[in-house]
């Protein structure tokens, strides 16, 4: 296989959902470039040729340049062998495509940028909101327990393992390291969720380096 290269480093959230998924199919070979959301490394000159807007992770395969988080997994989902990400039925699909943009238009947002920012790096959201934080927990919630409510008897998101379980677990192990996530995790059905994520060779082998 041609080689892969993901620039973008393991701290965030994004760029672990596509190790996560290289992890998940067997693939250790890659080639990652690690640039520091946190110290502004994305928005340097060399990377604004390679994403206008300067975010990660940021895919090279095969002669192919790919943007933004959803292109690159189901990218990867496709051309890599073993067990398929996506669900196989249209409603699975759906459930999936519905926590994934649940999580991209108000999870991110609520859970990274307003309650774990606020605990763990409060100087890159220009220092402590407590209204952010308030309105991080009371909308994170609720993106938690509409995942759950879609995930319902199954053991993950889905059904099965799926994309959106790997766009969730990395933004829930922020807020595990913060006091807020008993608030946030109080939800029915998480525990049995979070508990099967920890418990993954994917999850285990991409935790981002202490600092």
């Amino acid at each position: 296989m041609s080689e892969i290269t993901l620039w973008g480093f393991d701290g965030s959230t994004y760029v672990r959902t596509v190790r996560m998924l290289l992890a998940q199919k067997g693939v250790t070979d890659y080639r990652q470039v690690p640039l520091n959301v946190l110290k502004g490394e994305p928005r340097e000159p060399e990377h604004l040729e390679r994403h206008p807007f300067g975010k990660v992770p940021v895919l090279d395969h095969d002669g192919i340049r790919i943007l933004e988080t959803s292109a690159i997994v189901r990218y990867l989902n496709d051309v890599l062998p073993g067990p398929s990400l996506v669900p196989a039925t249209p409603k699975d699909r759906a459930r999936m495509d519905m926590v994934i943009g649940l999580i991209d238009s108000y999870g991110y947002p609520s859970l990274l940028g307003g309650v774990a920012a606020y605990h763990l790096f409060p100087d890159f959201v220009g220092g402590r909101n407590e209204a952010a934080r308030r309105d991080g927990i009371e909308a994170g919630r609720k993106v938690i327990a509409l995942a759950m409510q879609e995930r319902g008897s199954s053991p993950f998101i889905a059904g099965e393992l799926s994309l959106a379980d790997l766009y969730l677990a990395p933004i829930a192990f922020y807020v595990s390291l913060t006091p807020d996530q008993d608030r946030l995790f109080d939800v029915p059905g998480f525990a049995q969720w979070w508990t099967s994520i920890q418990a993954l060779p994917c999850f285990k082998r991409t935790q981002p380096s202490p600092g």
